[in-house]
């Protein structure tokens, strides 16, 4: 995730070889890109974090998709729990972060 750090903090950078305090990132005419490790540190604990929400997204996403076909027309009118159990997925990243944690509601 260091690169993407990197990577995320100097657009200008083409390549990095290398890792950790090895790392050498340099730019399109070839001249090294100096970088901050303490910045390059936060930005990875960011983007990790961005990564987990989106699994957490995925996953809340395709539970969802799963009980798309309780709201057709064709259908009958949702019941209360249905509902309620709807809501509580669109509202899980209101109190969870990643799928390391995330206690899911109970389907009906």
């Amino acid at each position: 995730m260091q690169h993407e750090a990197i990577y995320a903090l100097h657009p200008t950078v083409v390549r990095i070889e290398g890792t950790g305090s090895d790392a050498v990132a340099t730019d399109a005419d070839g001249n090294v890109v100096s970088w901050d490790d303490f910045a390059v540190a936060t930005k990875e604990v960011e983007l990790l974090a961005a990564f987990k929400l989106d699994k957490l997204r995925a996953e809340r996403n395709r539970l969802l998709a799963e009980t798309d076909w309780w709201d057709m027309s064709d259908t009958p009118t949702m019941t209360a729990a249905q509902t309620t159990y709807r809501q509580a997925l669109r509202d899980i990243t209101d109190t969870y972060q990643s799928l390391d944690t995330v206690v899911w509601p109970t389907k009906p």
